[in-house]
Order: C-alpha cells, then structure tokens, then sequence
C-alpha cells in the first residue's frame, strides 16, 4: 500500500489537467470531429471555448447548447443567419470559412445588461499565404474627427423636417451636396448653415430648407437599406437606445449604474443634427470610451455600418416617401 498516496497524486494531477486541456482540444479540432461549445450569460463565463480555429475550405461542425438562458449564435460579417442557442438542447452547425481571418461570434439575444460581451473568435487560417493589401482607414479616421468629444449642432429645426416636402426642392440643391461624399462628411446642421447662404436657396424659409436636408439625407439611403438598418438596430442597438432611440431600452438603466452615462438618445435634435454619418461611423465601429457603448467593428460590414446610421436619422427626418437612393 505504500505505493497508493503517490498513484493517487498521479490520478489527481492527470485529472486535473484533462480538465484544462479540454477546452484547447476543442480549439483544434475543427472538421475532425465536434465542437461543443456551452454559452452562459457574460457574467457566468460567456462562452467556452472562447477560441475556435479552423482551416480554409475545411467545414468545422459546432454543436451549441446553453447552460442558463436562451442565447443565439451568429458570426459577424457573414451571411450567415444566427441560430438560437436553448438551455438543455443541443444545436448543430456547420461552418466553412473561404478566406483567412479573424471572425467574431456573438450572441444576438438580450440575455443580459453585459449581453455585448458575449463574443468569442474563430481563427482561420490556410488558403491564400499572401498577406492582404492594406485596407483603407475608415472615413472618420480620414477625417480626423474626435469622436469622443461633443459636437452639438448650432442650429436646430422647429418641428421634424418632412423629405417629402423637401423633395419638391430638389432641383435647387447645388451640386456641391450631392455627393456621397458630402453627405457622410458633414452634419445636417453643418449642410443648413452651408445651404442657407447659397443664392439659389435664399427664397426658402428655414422651415423648407430643413425639408431640403431631410430629402438630401434620404437620397443617400435605400428603402433596402433602411429596412437592414432597422433590422440590426432592433437586433443590436434597441436592447440600451430604445426602439424609439430615446435611449431608455431595457438595459438603459443597468448601463447608467455600470458606466456612469446613459445610453445615446437619437431622439435629441441637438446630438444628432450636430452628428456626420462618418462622426456615427466611428461611435458604431471602435466603440464609446467608458460609455459602455461596445465596438461594432469586427461584427458589421461597411454597408451594414451605413445602413445603419441611415435608420438612425430617421429619429430626426420623417421620410415616408421613397428614397431616391444614389
């Protein structure tokens, strides 16, 4: 028997490490087998594994269960619809990636005021070698815009401006704000003053001009466009904003006792007619400092980034007529 206390010491230790190798196994296993991944609301763990990796153009077969509440399971910048994750029941899906990278999952249900942090990482590596050509920076680090610091808008409307009314004065809008280009580098209050001195608008009154923008801002979406917007803010944004934007979702008041601020109310005039969409595209992408407000920028693409900002002026612009779109 005096060999039993130093085989139990071995017994222990090799459990011990099974245990905290079965979550680096699951990372590499890919299409060799099943990945189990368990999702638990932030605060109990998140997601376990964290860390997927997988190869390109091989499928990687993940089986999804809950340990708590009802979750979800997407991937960002992928088609890829999201899947609900069921406490007790298991959820298979299989996945194959066709180019190298870094993709993030997440959780698309409100589970919980910390939800946001529910992501995790699929490493994909293989496929082309070569190192992608660098991509161009994102138009508000173009711009140089601090999007930290407030930019409230000098001049404000009375009332919401209609684009339909304002369609009727499309033909006097100067070429100068029909770009695209324009339009994501300034503000609806920096397009009224710019618009305001032009000579070929001095016959509207404010009231019209303010109509003039709101056409001006819809003609650079889609109803298509509009329509995703709404679909991922309703998905992403209304669980701390509202679905009205007021900023009073169902965690707004969790995210005031967590960060110190509310969440964002895009009902406010002042805020949003003071904000270019490039000013909103840096919000969305890298995140608000200390605001609670999380980075969006691994999980939406470009055009789902504009969309949404597009639904965001919507707060501000009723636009019931069709959008032209450019």
């Amino acid at each position: 028997m005096k060999y039993s206390e130093p085989l139990s010491r071995i017994l222990i230790i090799s459990g011990v490490l099974l245990v905290l190798a079965v979550p680096f196994a699951a990372q590499a296993i890919g299409a060799q087998g099943v990945i189990e991944i368990h999702a638990r609301m932030a605060e109990s763990g998140d997601w376990t594994p964290s860390t997927i990796r997988a190869q390109v153009g091989v499928p990687i077969h993940l089986r999804l269960t809950s340990d708590d509440v009802v979750h979800s399971f997407a991937i960002g910048q992928r088609d890829t619809p999201a899947v609900d994750v069921l406490p007790g029941q298991m959820t298979d899906v299989t996945v194959t990636f066709d180019k190298p990278g870094t993709y993030t999952y997440y959780c698309t249900r409100w589970c919980g005021p910390n939800h946001w942090r529910m992501r995790g990482t699929i490493e994909v590596t293989g496929g082309d070698s070569a190192s992608p050509p660098p991509g161009t920076p994102p138009l508000y680090v173009t711009l140089n815009l601090d999007i930290d610091a407030a930019h409230p808008a000098s001049v404000i409307p009375v009332g919401i401006p209609q684009a339909q009314r304002g369609a009727q004065f499309a033909d006097l809008l100067p070429t100068t704000v029909m770009s695209l280009e324009y339009y994501r580098s300034h503000s609806p209050a920096q397009a009224f003053e710019d618009l305001r001195v032009d000579p070929s608008l001095t016959s509207l009154n404010n009231s019209d001009l303010w109509d003039l923008i709101a056409y001006l801002w819809q003609s650079n979406s889609t109803p298509e466009g509009l329509a995703e917007g709404q679909r991922l803010f309703a998905q992403n944004c209304a669980a701390c904003h509202g679905e009205s934007g007021r900023g009073n979702g169902v965690f707004s008041v969790d995210i005031k006792s967590l960060a110190g601020k509310t969440p964002a109310n895009f009902s406010d005039p002042t805020t949003m007619l003071g904000a270019a969409p490039a000013l909103l595209q840096g919000k969305i992408l890298r995140g608000g400092m200390g605001t609670g407000m999380p980075s969006w920028g691994p999980i939406l693409t470009d055009q789902q980034t504009w969309n949404i900002i597009s639904y965001l002026y919507t707060f501000q612009f009723n636009e019931n007529s069709a959008a032209a779109g450019k």
